[in-house]
């Protein structure tokens, strides 16, 4: 059901993730970085502005190509995947949609090309799922804005050039006075606070943010001023594609692990996954892999077709994040001892995977918006 395009796409990612990503995954992991020359790769393949306009120097595929692709860099790095997918949307597809001519001069055209990392900065410590509780602050001045805050879990903070951020105009209440800004790292009195120490994903760093009295000229404001809730939640279709996909592929690289394992080790005068508890467990988690694969496909294609799609890229998010948990579970468990041991890589997997049902709203927030949308 793929076209030609959209195989070729998958068969690189394929490639590069077999070849460039999986065998350093552990090393990234312990060093808790990404070498310059990996992102520089997926730059110079396309992977760093997949749906971007090819007038902005993007690829200009489709949703339903950029899926495949996340799903095969996760299965070589969930943390790079990360990276991809933040870089991807929201950051360089706000500035696409909502970005003025020179944002997407200066900034997309050379994010879409790979030449930097964008991070996305919306997230305090009291606003989470509830964005709009955020406190950061834009105050006007002469020709500009000054900034102060703070934000927390800040994907690429370290490493990204630009920080899309949200703060509320001074004296504004509730949603309307959210203001969406871009954010050159570079800035006096912009700091990363503090870079976290996690369970898994180690690679992608993610940080705490400070803001003091940051200067940020009028042309740097994204959009209208108030504008900014909805410009930051304009993106949510494909962030929770793009984790879907992200889950797709761990829990795939898992599997795949899993039944090498199984047709190799003998047990009884057989390979074990002639055994039917062996056999059966990795039947019914296959099973729940192409499902997830499937529902995640499904909210690309609707994507592609321009249909409104909230509800069921919540779906594929919800149901991918929670069985590639399982899912990996189970392959470890099919290792046996072996899959408590750090040489398999389960265990790395099993780390990277559980944020899945997490960020870009947790799995309760994707069962309210199912929810809501069942009771309209």
């Amino acid at each position: 059901m793929l076209t030609e395009d959209q195989k070729l796409i998958r068969d690189t990612a394929r490639a590069f993730a077999r070849d460039r990503l999986a065998p350093g995954a552990a090393a990234r992991d312990a060093s808790g970085t990404i070498e310059p020359e990996i992102l520089r790769e997926m730059g110079e393949l396309g992977f760093l502005g997949m749906t971007v306009n090819p007038d902005f120097d993007g690829a200009g595929a489709d949703y339903v190509s950029y899926a495949l692709a996340l799903m095969e860099v996760a299965a070589g790095d969930g943390a790079i995947s990360t990276v991809m997918s933040v870089h991807n949307a929201p950051f360089n597809a706000i500035i696409e949609r909502f970005g003025s001519e020179q944002h997407k001069d200066e900034v997309l055209r050379p994010a879409a090309r790979g030449e930097f990392i964008g991070a996305f900065a919306l997230t305090e410590t009291q606003a989470g799922s509830d964005a709009s509780a955020i406190r950061s602050t834009a105050r006007r001045v002469q020709g500009g804005y000054v900034l102060n805050g703070t934000k927390e879990f800040i994907t690429s903070g370290k490493i990204g050039r630009f920080v899309i951020t949200f703060a509320r105009m001074e004296g504004a209440e509730g949603k309307s006075g959210i203001t969406a800004f871009l954010v050159p790292t570079d800035s006096a009195g912009f700091e990363v606070a503090r870079v976290e120490a996690k369970m898994g994903q180690r690679a992608s760093d993610t940080c705490a943010l400070r803001y003091t009295d940051v200067e940020i000229s009028d042309a740097m404001r994204i959009g209208d001023e108030g504008q900014g809730y909805k410009i930051a939640l304009a993106s949510l279709e494909t962030g929770r594609i793009g984790i879907a996909s992200q889950s797709v592929g761990m829990a795939q690289a898992a599997l795949d692990a899993a039944v090498g394992y199984a047709q190799e080790r003998q047990t009884f005068g057989s390979a074990i996954i002639n055994h039917q508890a062996v056999g059966f467990r990795l039947a019914d988690l296959a099973t729940q892999l192409e499902a997830a694969r499937q529902l995640t496909l499904h909210a690309a294609r609707l994507k592609d077709a321009g249909i409104p799609c909230l509800t069921e890229a919540a779906m594929a998010k919800l149901y991918a994040s929670e069985a590639a948990e399982r899912i990996v579970s189970g392959a470890l468990q099919t290792f046996g001892g072996m899959g408590y041991m750090v040489e398999t890589g389960l265990e790395r997997i099993a780390r990277d995977v559980r944020v899945c049902q997490i960020y870009e709203g947790t799995s309760d927030i994707q069962k309210l918006i199912i929810a809501r949308a069942l009771n309209t």
